[in-house]
């Protein structure tokens, strides 16, 4: 007997849900800000025609409103697949794929197995087999006369073999193999920027013998591509071996697909943010503009905290939305030749405020005579921010900051020099990683893990490189070196300014996905 279901109703309730808890809460907010301005007023705290007053209100009202709404639309995801898969019980007309109960979001949360109760109950009402089966009854079959292989074929880890020309020579079946049109087999790993296997194996032909590397959380699929999976990868190169490079592919999705869902939905509320940072932002240069001659000396500091703190959190949300671009290879990057001085004076302000709140000595040299230099101007300015940010928070009470520049061979160097609390050798080599912070700056200094990583990113999509030096104890030095314009000219004007033509493609075997491009 086929399901029986109002298509109307089944199609309109998550709608009606979603309105109904959207209205409640703009309501709840209402009630929130009409108490706030009335405790404000009662207490004398503020005069009901203040500025300052309707400005504190309607931040709380739009800010606290958005959070929740946010919150709303991420809480009833579940409700949204339940009813996508009654619905495709149903039989009602639908263009949206049914949520497979075999995916592992949906085995972390639980909810695989209402889904696949569901379509188990409407295949036995049928007489038929469940829409969805289990992925793993397709493959059945063993190859027993080889115990090695199908121990192998059976381990949660990837084995691939590489020869001598890196092509594949042997890999079992969790490895992330893919064949291409060509019927030529590839490895499909998404490696950011230029630090790749194929880099790393021509280093080695070139000076080892023998060799180790470690990546961490190296993803196979691009985001929001089903079946997307996170490996560390363990290479062992051994020159003149008749298999020259062995990588061992650790399957580490459920520890670092909670941090891409996590940022998924920071850069979902990110962007419902960014609206009202920019508005707060604007009544604060404008109340202290009509309130100028009136602040007190104290008023005037509240005043430069308060636009720190909103201009440093601008800069998270920046580096938020720009890294779930560039997940995606969704940041687009269009160079332009500019100086190095005039896109650091676009920041100036900014972060000469947030050194001396912070009682830090900020020097800038950065000579006018230098080369010109291919870049965009927003994302250079971007990376400075974040690096003199860091040198800022990680430096001492009255430490000094300087920022240099200088020309070596065809590009211009800008280095951000601190002399604060320094870095081990361990912390060092992690550094540029998504997420990474070291035990200790997670426990004294704030911030997200990310601004270091979309740094080398930006840089490296220029065409450019991104180093570090650091001793404990004694402080850090970043250094970012990018193109002269003179000497990448013709490549950028043949490509309607766009990088393509400065970032080296991925090629033999290996699917690097090295490009960051719009």
């Amino acid at each position: 007997m086929a399901v029986k279901a109002d298509s109307r109703l089944i199609r309109d309730f998550l709608p009606k849900l979603r309105q109904t808890a959207v209205l409640r809460v703009i309501a709840w907010q209402l009630l929130i800000a009409i108490l706030l301005s009335a405790g404000l007023i009662l207490t004398s705290t503020l005069p009901i025609g203040s500025i300052t007053l309707w400005s504190i209100i309607g931040a709380v009202f739009v800010i606290s409103a958005s959070l929740n709404i946010t919150t709303v639309i991420y809480t009833t995801r579940p409700a949204r697949d339940l009813l996508a898969a009654i619905i495709n019980v149903a039989g009602e007309p639908t263009t949206s794929t049914p949520p497979n109960p075999n995916d592992k979001r949906f085995a972390r949360s639980g909810l695989n197995r209402a889904l696949q109760t569901i379509y188990e109950l409407a295949g036995r009402e049928d007489g038929q087999q469940p829409a969805i089966v289990d992925d793993t009854a397709v493959d059945q079959a063993r190859d027993n006369s080889d115990p090695l292989k199908s121990a192998l074929d059976d381990s949660t880890c990837g084995f691939v073999v590489l020869g001598h020309d890196r092509s594949i020579s042997y890999h079992n079946k969790p490895a992330p193999v893919r064949t291409n049109q060509d019927n030529i087999q590839t490895l499909s790993l998404l490696f950011n920027g230029a630090d790749t296997i194929d880099a790393w194996l021509d280093e080695c032909e070139q000076h080892a013998v023998h060799a180790e590397r470690i990546w961490t959380r190296i993803p196979d699929r691009l985001p929001d591509e089903e079946g997307r999976r996170f490996f560390d990868v363990i290479a062992s190169y051994d020159k003149g071996s008749a298999h020259e490079t062995v990588l061992t592919l650790v399957d580490r999705t459920s520890v670092y697909e909670v941090g891409e869902q996590e940022l998924d939905f920071i850069a979902f509320a990110a962007h419902e943010l960014r609206g009202p940072i920019t508005v707060i932002r604007g009544y604060l240069d404008v109340l202290e503009d009509e309130l100028g001659s009136t602040l007190q000396d104290d008023q005037r500091e509240l005043f430069r905290r308060l636009t720190v703190s909103a201009n440093r959190l601008s800069g998270y949300i920046n580096n938020i939305l720009n890294t779930s671009r560039y997940d995606r290879r969704h940041l687009k990057v269009h160079l332009n030749e500019d100086t190095l001085s005039g896109i650091y004076e676009t920041i100036r302000d900014d972060m000469e405020l947030r050194a001396s709140s912070q009682n830090r000595i900020l020097s800038v040299s950065l000579p006018t005579d230098l080369p010109t230099i291919a870049a965009d101007r927003a994302s250079i300015s971007e990376v400075l921010g974040n690096l003199i940010d860091n040198a800022i928070k990680y430096s001492n009470e009255g430490g000094a900051i300087n920022v240099t520049a200088a020309v070596k061979g065809d590009f211009v160097e800008v280095s951000v020099q601190d002399f604060g609390i320094g870095m081990p050798g361990n912390v060092v080599s992690n550094l540029f990683q998504k997420f990474y912070r070291s035990h200790r700056s997670r426990e004294t200094v704030a911030g997200t893990g990310i601004g270091l990583y979309i740094s080398k990113g930006i840089i490296e999509s220029h065409g450019g490189t991104i180093s570090v030096r650091s001793e404990e104890g004694r402080g850090s030095t970043f250094t970012a070196a990018l193109p002269i314009y003179s000497t990448v000219a013709a490549k950028l004007q043949s490509g309607d300014n766009s990088n393509e033509g400065l970032i080296e493609h991925g090629n033999g075997w290996i699917k690097n996905h090295s490009m960051y491009r719009g």
